[in-house]
């Protein structure tokens, strides 16, 4: 069992995420960069561009 966890998805693209995890909407890429940063820096946790305006930031 891994202890790599979601913690929260950041997107420009309200469509394209859905469900049990924390999901924050940026305005554009640069709200966008800097939602994901702050986020990652908080929870200790690395942050991850998946494409498609998507933004995970994962525990690892």
């Amino acid at each position: 069992m891994s202890d790599e966890q979601l913690m929260a998805v950041v997107t420009r693209n309200k469509e394209a995420i859905s469900g049990d995890v924390a999901i924050f909407h940026a305005a554009d890429e640069q709200e966008q960069a800097k939602i994901a940063t702050t986020l990652a820096k908080v929870l200790k946790a690395m942050v991850h561009d998946i494409g498609n305006g998507v933004y995970i930031i994962v525990k690892h």
